[in-house]
């Protein structure tokens, strides 16, 4: 006698892929109205199956022609993090390694940022932190920022000391946007960025939200110098780590800016 339900390989891999989706797509909507949203629209759909087991033709009626265009709703409402969801696939290297598009695409790049670059850019975050004097500054990896670097002054600097604390000293016009740094050279200054629309930390200012929004939406890491407590604070993947040292600053950008082996 044969078993009722069989259970393929192919059924395993689809509930597991299932599931990674559905994980991914709760780390990207967790804290934001996004979330709540979520939830609502599953309450309706909910209660839409309900009306039809009950077969309330008129309100079934209804509430089936606004479920028939939710997916055009869904693509409107759930566009920032449709775009953030992309990102991460294109921008995370395990899948372009997999699929070979790094080399199909040359993005498969070297250091965003020397190892001696690394040691001005601490130094320069260092000396900022003990004046109390803000700072942001971005570092691209495979990102392009464009967007980004045309809102600032463009730059194409060499990376020293001296230029981001000059760029960041308070009577400069260019102190509250941010510096952008690709490819071993100071790109532009003076750029706005994104801000995160997650619920974080009340204390957290517009630098940190605004550190945090540029990590959520690309693979860039930013390094934030707080005006009020002269903390320096590393933003990765949409996570930021707050009050950390020189050393663990140095650590996490050779960690974070060396190319996959």
């Amino acid at each position: 006698m044969q078993a009722f339900i069989t259970i393929r390989f192919l059924d395993i891999l689809d509930i597991l892929l299932v599931a990674v989706l559905l994980y991914q797509l709760y780390r990207f909507i967790k804290g934001t109205v996004a979330f709540n949203i979520v939830i609502g629209l599953f309450s309706l759909y909910l209660l839409w199956l309900v009306v039809r087991a009950l077969n309330m033709q008129l309100l079934g009626s209804i509430m089936g022609q606004f479920i028939g265009v939710g997916v055009l709703a869904l693509i409107i409402v759930f566009h920032p993090e449709i775009r953030k969801f992309l990102v991460f696939i294109g921008t995370n290297y395990n899948v372009n390694r997999v699929l070979s598009l790094d080399k199909l695409f040359g993005t498969n790049k070297g250091k965003a940022v020397g190892s001696e670059q690394v040691e001005i850019l601490v130094d320069a975050c260092f000396s900022l932190s003990k004046s109390k004097t803000g700072a942001l500054i971005v570092i691209a990896r495979n990102s392009e920022l464009l967007e980004q670097i045309n809102t600032g002054e463009i730059l194409n600097a060499q990376i020293s000391s001296s230029l981001l604390r000059t760029i960041f000293f308070k009577n400069t016009p260019l102190h509250d946007g941010a510096v952008i740094i690709k490819d071993n050279i100071i790109v532009a200054a003076g750029c706005i960025l994104p801000l995160t629309q997650r619920d974080v930390d009340k204390a957290l200012g517009l630098r940190h939200r605004a550190a945090i929004g540029i990590t959520e939406n690309t693979d860039a890491l930013t390094i934030v110098v707080s005006e009020e407590r002269g903390s320096v604070s590393l933003a990765i993947d949409g996570e930021l780590k707050r009050r950390i040292s020189k050393e663990v600053l140095i650590e996490l950008l050779e960690e974070d800016l060396s190319p996959p082996a």
